[in-house]
């Protein structure tokens, strides 16, 4: 049973031999317990509540729903929770979508493990953790670029998009890559690059840091 101070742990990956090894590598740490580990985002949403852990370490790609909707989820019930992402997709957008999820920090599955021990001691008291050279300030400028590059107005409540459009605008939204999105649409990677081509045509986006903000925004609106 894990003490009163220490970190109980919940992991959520799709890969199980990854689980495995985290879980291996973490047990060397006396402040941190591995209390359960999920497979996909519902099953991480489900224990989430069920077992009350002090931190969540989560990949993004997910089946079922991503770590981007899980997050929201468990965020919109307990604002206080606190989650990490560990995933192979590093890059200014991945981050972007961590802070609008309520996730604390991204750390990349290269990283050193005595860095990623170092990410979740940080979350567990509610700091944030992008990695080392990653400053206050630099997140406060990805934030700016990503919320201050395009006048949204009517079109985040109604976009001019087919249904497949609007689909593929969601996954984008839920931080799913084209090759995730064609496995959860059945289509070709590169039917889904024609669609996200169509989309950034029809709303005038000019970048893929206007999409992302875009498909962002849109998701949030689902919900208000």
């Amino acid at each position: 049973m894990p003490d009163a101070d220490s970190i109980k742990l919940l992991i959520a990956d799709d890969h199980k031999l990854f689980r495995i090894g985290l879980i291996k590598m973490l047990s060397d740490y006396h402040d941190i317990v591995v209390i359960d580990e999920a497979e996909n985002g519902k099953d991480l949403v489900d224990k989430y509540f069920e077992l009350k852990p002090s931190l969540v370490l989560t990949d993004i790609s997910m089946p079922i729903l991503s770590g981007i909707e899980a997050a929201k989820k468990i965020k919109s019930i307990d604002k206080d929770a606190k989650i990490l992402f560990l995933s192979m997709y590093y890059s200014e957008e991945y981050i972007y979508l961590c802070l609008t999820s309520g996730g604390l920090g991204i750390v990349n599955k290269n990283i050193l493990e005595e860095e990623l021990v170092e990410a979740i001691r940080k979350v567990f008291l509610g700091e944030k953790y992008f990695g080392k050279n990653i400053t206050k300030n630099m997140l406060e400028e990805i934030i700016h670029k990503y919320e201050s590059s395009y006048v949204w107005g009517i079109k985040i409540k109604n976009p001019d998009l087919s249904k497949r459009e609007l689909e593929v605008l969601k996954l984008i939204g839920d931080g799913y890559t084209s090759a995730e999105i064609a496995n959860k649409l059945f289509i070709d990677i590169r039917t889904v690059d024609t669609h996200r081509t169509h989309i950034m045509h029809k709303l005038d986006l000019k970048s893929l840091s206007e999409l992302i903000r875009f498909a962002v925004q849109f998701n949030l609106s689902l919900v208000d």
